[in-house]
């Protein structure tokens, strides 16, 4: 079957288009839809019941939930004989040493989110191809959002999946290559975070990220104009009067970043796929060095400052005492007439 991948930056109607496309569907074609975040999860849910609410054949749903209803729970018999799947356990390890069905498995029956992927590629080879026949009796196409957030074993499954009879849609931002579905694990460890652009090259913005990973220039398509539009430089003794005038969200790397300004925040990562007409970031040492000097950042801190950045349909403001060699313009408050 056909597969179709699309890498596009932040705002371009990348989820937007999954969910036009599954509106477009003929009634009869069945079609899962796939994202990491229960946040994006959740978007996808509404944004489909609004378009393509009277379609009964597609299914949108998380990709860990993915691999324990069509992978773990009906074929796990296949690899363990007698056992079921009695849960997910989302935040534990099995021990480093484990082998067999404790590799996999708690002492409850639980099946380690860290160890899914893993476990679910498995049991493709343990089912003879029953599993994979199974897929596509039931689904036409599966359509995966945010597919840059995928890690370790889920790139095997991919590749089976691109290999079979379902035609497979694929859509991210690897700019965005702030989270992933197994961080730990050293499998597929070349294609983590923005490596995942590799993977993509093997098969098939701009100034933040190095010249080397020869991403396309992008293009804004925003005509809004405002009295305050663009990327600006911001003294910390302004920083309350720059809130009271434009209330921009807020945004720092972690708890950690901030602690000297008592702003109301929000995690880089935390803001993944949210929209505001303004954003104000409190910088990292790195993003300060990048934005003084120029130089580049490496992947996965490109990827959360390429977040941040993207959050804002308008300005962007960066909390910076010393510009040092930047071009860019502090925002300063009006003179008293």
């Amino acid at each position: 079957m056909a597969n179709y991948l699309t890498l596009a930056v932040a705002g371009s109607r990348k989820t937007q288009g999954i969910v036009e496309h599954c509106a477009s569907l003929p009634p009869d074609r069945r079609a899962l839809v796939l994202t990491y975040t229960q946040a994006n999860q959740a978007e996808l849910r509404h944004r489909l019941a609004k378009y393509a609410g009277k379609h009964s054949g597609i299914v949108a749903t998380g990709w860990f939930t993915f691999l324990l209803r069509e992978f773990a729970r009906p074929f796990l018999p296949f690899k363990f004989s007698g056992e079921r799947v009695c849960g997910f356990n989302f935040d534990g390890r099995p021990h480093q040493m484990a082998k067999g069905r404790s590799r996999f498995i708690d002492s409850n029956g639980a099946v380690y989110a860290c160890e899914l992927g893993r476990l679910a590629h498995e049991l493709i080879g343990a089912s003879c191809g029953a599993l994979l026949r199974r897929l596509e009796c039931i689904y036409d196409e599966i359509l995966i959002d945010e597919v840059q957030d995928l890690s370790a074993h889920d790139w095997e499954i991919v590749d089976v999946l691109l290999g079979s009879a379902l035609e497979v849609w694929m859509v991210g931002d690897i700019r965005q290559s702030v989270l992933s579905t197994n961080p730990r694990s050293n499998k597929n460890k070349k294609y983590a975070y923005a490596e995942a652009v590799r993977w993509f090259r093997e098969r098939f913005s701009d100034t933040i990220f190095d010249s080397s990973w020869s991403f396309p220039v992008t293009e804004s398509q925003n005509e809004t104009v405002t009295d305050h539009d663009g990327v600006f430089l911001l003294r910390r003794e302004h920083v309350d009067e720059y809130m009271a005038r434009f209330r921009p969200l807020c945004l720092r790397d972690s708890a950690n970043s901030g602690k000297t300004l008592d702003l109301d925040y929000i995690n880089f990562r935390l803001a993944k796929g949210m929209t505001c007409e303004r954003v104000l970031i409190v910088p990292t040492s790195g993003i300060l060095k990048f934005v003084q000097t120029g130089t580049h950042l490496d992947p996965v801190p490109a990827a959360k400052l390429y977040v941040a950045v993207t959050r804002a349909a308008q300005s962007v403001a960066i909390v910076a005492d010393d510009p040092g060699d930047s071009p860019l313009p502090y925002w300063k408050p009006a003179l008293p007439a």
